[in-house]
């Protein structure tokens, strides 16, 4: 056991994988190789491997180890975010497959899922990168409508009451509370800017017209393109049920429009008025502006996390003061 614990870190890590895949899908002859650590990301580690079953010469598969890091961008719970995968990829969402969960860290060190990799890549600039403007467009569409279909999803019938909870008549004032014990968690100081957007937002939350799945990041950044197309949505792990309007509130953030705008093209109003005609829900734009000062909020209370876990010595990215977004979030709002 003294020689295991003085390999290398991925040397180690590879000893335990193999044991852990080996008893959980009951293939003892199975090995691993070229594990690779792909990025840190803001709230996972991953690293990709390839899978060998038995006397093979050519790898079976190629997986993606997702663990929790040290410290990270969001604290969330591995084994709700294991369920939402399976439930929505059953109800037809485009999610990768859960090969196998660690979902308390016993055998990977840290909660872990190990995953399928779905054919392309992530593209942050997506929508505003070299493709032609008719194929950005149709990518524009593609993520409106990927967003209409969850919140298509029958919650109930796909079994997610049992693994997440109901918000009440006012999930605005529920994300709030949520998000609000984050801040007071990871604060470093006093922050009136946050404190004062914070009672605005109390003040004038409303209650939701209905109760859908959440995603809570969605963007071109948390997907899979391939050949032009949308091959798999990813990072579930802040999904929650919620208001409509809050998705919504995150793509239309004036704070994030060169993620889910086009310029002239593909603008807040085009994509209300697409999510309206896909949905039949009227916006009220006043409860939609609610929810793009809470994107910005929370935006910056994820940022706050960064920067609390790198002066914890948690986390190998710095961050900084969002200051910018609060300057945003009070040009906002009205006092």
């Amino acid at each position: 056991m003294d020689a295991v614990l003085e390999m290398p870190v991925e040397d180690l890590l590879e000893y335990k994988l193999t044991r852990f895949l080996r008893a959980t899908l009951d293939k003892p002859d199975l090995s691993i190789g070229r594990l690779e650590r792909k990025s840190t990301g803001m709230s996972r580690e991953n690293w990709t491997f390839a899978v060998m079953d038995g006397s093979a010469a050519r790898p079976s598969e190629e997986l993606i180890l997702r663990r929790d890091p040290v410290g990270g961008m969001l604290e969330t719970d591995r084994r709700a975010e294991y369920e939402i995968l399976a439930r929505l990829r059953a109800a037809g969402l485009p999610i990768p497959a859960v090969i196998a969960a660690d979902l308390e860290g016993r055998h990977l060190d840290r909660p872990s899922l190990i995953m399928e990799i779905a054919l392309g890549d992530c593209e942050y600039n997506a929508l505003n990168g070299g493709r032609p403007l008719a194929v950005r467009m149709e990518l524009a569409e593609a993520f409106l409508q990927l967003l209409v279909d969850m919140q298509h999803v029958d919650w109930r019938a796909a079994g997610l009451s049992e693994t997440l909870e109901n918000p009440g008549a006012n999930p605005a004032l529920h994300e709030l509370g949520r998000w609000g014990g984050e801040l007071a968690r990871v604060a470093l100081e006093p922050m009136p800017e946050m404190e004062l957007i914070g009672s605005w937002l109390k003040r004038n939350a409303r209650p939701a017209r209905k109760i859908v799945v959440v995603h809570g990041d969605f963007k071109p950044g948390n997907a899979l393109i391939h050949r032009d197309r949308i091959s798999a949505m990813l990072d579930w792990e802040t999904a929650h049920l919620g208001d409509p309007l809050e998705d919504l509130g995150w793509i239309t953030n004036p704070a994030r429009a060169s993620e889910h705008q086009i310029k002239g093209h593909w603008e807040r109003a085009d994509i209300v008025r697409g999510f309206e005609q896909r949905t039949g829900y009227a916006v009220d734009h006043r409860e939609l502006h609610w929810w793009n000062v809470f994107s910005c909020w929370k935006l910056a209370i994820i940022v706050l996390t960064g920067l609390r876990s790198t002066v914890d010595g948690k986390f190998d990215r710095m961050h900084h003061n969002p200051t910018w977004l609060y300057r945003r979030m009070l040009k906002m709002v009205e006092f």
